[in-house]
């Protein structure tokens, strides 16, 4: 069997939202910069997607979320601003955005999280999502990314959670490794199951950060 073509760039749509980015971070990148990176997120995201007819809204996202990152490592530094957290496991689609909503909800703006996946899959899981609206956390904007190298760099602290393979070592990041079960394809009460696992990692970790 050949191997997979590279995924056709959609130029048009592509080319409209590297403006739209190139407007929004006018002071902080070149406009130069934005395209590539942008058909670069669009490239990744379209590896492991099975349609990718409306890829082009979260390959900005992930665009936007990678020049911020960018901007907070090499501009702002480390050293201001409310801790940053990732959250890494294989797919991006269950533990880690799991574990990123659930700070995010508790502790607001005294602790900044991103979650990613070193093989991210096409969606979050649909159980994922059920478990987390009944603890109250929303979910709705949540989609698979891949890690990049801006937001190991942009990151505080880096958690890994089980994805069995290596990540990136930034020097003067902090890493910890909380491996919890693999959502995937489970019933919505082991889900519950890991939900409170990962909650109680969280509880844990939110009482070091934050007074």
């Amino acid at each position: 069997m050949p191997p997979p073509s590279s995924p056709l760039l959609p130029d048009e749509r592509l080319a409209a939202g590297a403006a739209r980015l190139a407007s929004r971070y006018a002071g902080h990148f070149a406009p130069e910069t934005v395209p590539g990176l942008l058909a670069d997120s669009y490239t990744r995201l379209a590896e492991q997607a099975r349609i990718r007819t409306h890829l082009v809204v979260p390959a900005e996202r992930l665009t936007a979320d990678r020049l911020d990152a960018h901007a907070h490592a090499h501009a702002q530094g480390l050293t201001s601003g409310p801790y940053r957290v990732l959250f890494v496991c294989s797919q991006n689609a269950g533990r880690s955005p799991m574990a990123a909503a659930l700070p995010a909800h508790r502790a607001g703006e005294r602790v900044a999280v991103a979650s990613a996946g070193t093989h991210p899959a096409n969606a979050v899981e649909p159980h994922i999502a059920q478990a987390l609206t009944e603890a109250g956390v929303d979910l709705a904007d949540a989609y698979p990314k891949p890690l990049t190298e801006e937001v190991v760099q942009a990151a505080d602290i880096v958690i890994t959670m089980g994805c069995g393979d290596a990540c990136p070592v930034v020097p003067g990041r902090r890493y910890l490794d909380r491996p919890v079960a693999d959502p995937d394809g489970a019933p919505i009460a082991p889900v519950r199951e890991i939900r409170d696992t990962i909650d109680a990692h969280i509880t844990e970790l939110l009482t070091q950060l934050t007074p």
